[in-house]
């Protein structure tokens, strides 16, 4: 079953390189072709991120009700696969936070179930690893994904809706790879004639993650679209033609980092990796409500790229370790669905500070709730969990 998690990444690489053909472009496109200001792109992007999230709750419960996770992963992927395009046709602001819905729906709907087959396709003391090839494969296509769109916009003159249009063609090669290549696992069967599960409630999910979910929650009302990072690159000085290089610096920065990051939480604990994650976080967001020149925003972004090699592989290790084996999609649903719940106002309230205020006091108030949380995740989980160990 460890082929999974090489066709997963295989998966995942091409999904983000369709991704990533247009999310760079998004922010400028909005801001500049349809005159949207940062309160409506923290409205676009924290509303799809936030129904992305709260799906993924229940698509979780429907792959531990069902026992199958291809199914869900497969039509996931073929929604955003084919509505993601469509933003080559927008022309107001909303038809670009349609699109937007409609591409997070497909997320929400596969990323659940698609944990739960990379957890169940490793042994325990290897799930930091393979979720952290996982999302190297996932920021190397974010890596490929702004070099095609670069590319094409060079040679198209800058046409950027037909570059979100060609974003089609890895996206349905992502879905043959899922569906021609990855194997369905088998999850802990219930006992013979035992009823199907209904949806778990918090405290179902075992004494210690419902207070993890907690701290999450907290760092991620500080954790904000990306997209404002982009748009405060282009504020100091980054020019338009270099942004999408820029995100593809940053994601090969991800890339190795979440490679090394994910070994090193199987090592020393998933819990010391996401707070040291959280602190640089931290400094990152710090830097950027000082950042003065492009150089600086270009070294700000590589070593953001460490946060997420310290994060996304050992959170998802965390939840695998904290979890009963029987609701372990539900698990990962209840995970994404908290970062659901703050990912909303997180962007929204980030706009709106950036918009009223200034982009220092919203990138300050993002340091502070990563450090509260920083300080707070060693109090909510005074234990690594075993199987969050090697």
């Amino acid at each position: 079953m460890r082929g999974n998690v090489l066709w997963l990444s295989a998966a995942s690489f091409l999904n983000d390189a369709a991704s990533e053909m247009i999310y760079p472009l998004l922010p400028l496109f909005l801001a500049g072709t349809l005159g949207a200001g940062a309160a409506f792109v923290g409205i676009v992007e924290g509303a799809a991120e936030s129904a992305s999230s709260l799906l993924k709750l229940a698509s979780g419960w429907v792959a531990d009700r069902s026992g199958r996770r291809k199914l869900p992963t497969v039509l996931g992927y073929g929604i955003a696969a084919l509505g993601r395009p469509l933003i080559s046709v927008a022309a107001v602001g909303w038809h670009v936070l349609a699109v937007r819905l409609l591409d997070r729906v497909g997320k929400g709907i596969r990323t659940a179930p698609r944990d739960a087959l990379l957890a169940e396709s490793v042994p325990e003391d290897r799930r930091g690893a393979a979720f952290g090839l996982h999302r190297a494969a996932d920021h190397s296509g974010a890596v490929a994904g702004p070099l095609i769109a670069s590319a094409l916009l060079l040679a198209l003159d800058g046409d950027l809706r037909t570059v979100f249009a060609l974003a089609l063609i890895p996206g349905l090669l992502t879905v043959a790879v899922v569906a021609g290549k990855v194997r369905e696992t088998a999850p802990a069967a219930r006992p013979t004639g035992a009823p199907a599960p209904p949806l778990p409630r918090l405290r179902e999910l075992g004494p210690v993650l419902p207070r993890y979910l907690g701290v999450l929650v907290l760092f991620t009302l500080g954790n904000a679209s990306d997209a404002f990072l982009l748009l405060r690159a282009h504020d100091v000085g980054v020019p338009t033609a270099a942004i999408p290089l820029l995100w593809g610096a940053l994601h090969v920065s991800k890339a190795v980092w979440s490679v090394l990051g994910g070994r090193w939480s199987d090592r020393v604990g998933a819990r010391r990796a996401i707070v040291a994650g959280w602190l640089v976080y931290a400094a990152v967001y710090a830097g950027f409500a000082f950042v003065e020149a492009a150089w600086q925003v270009w070294a700000l972004f590589l070593v953001y790229g460490l946060f997420f090699g310290l994060t996304e592989g050992p959170e998802k290790a965390l939840v695998a370790g904290l979890a009963p084996a029987g609701l372990r999609g539900s698990a990962f649903g209840a995970y994404h669905a908290a970062i659901g719940i703050a990912a909303l106002p997180a962007s929204v309230i980030f706009g709106i500070v950036w918009q009223a205020f200034d982009p220092r006091w919203a990138f300050a108030m993002g340091a502070a709730l990563a450090l509260t949380a920083a300080l707070l995740l060693p109090l909510a989980l005074p234990r690594e969990p075993q199987a969050a160990r090697t």
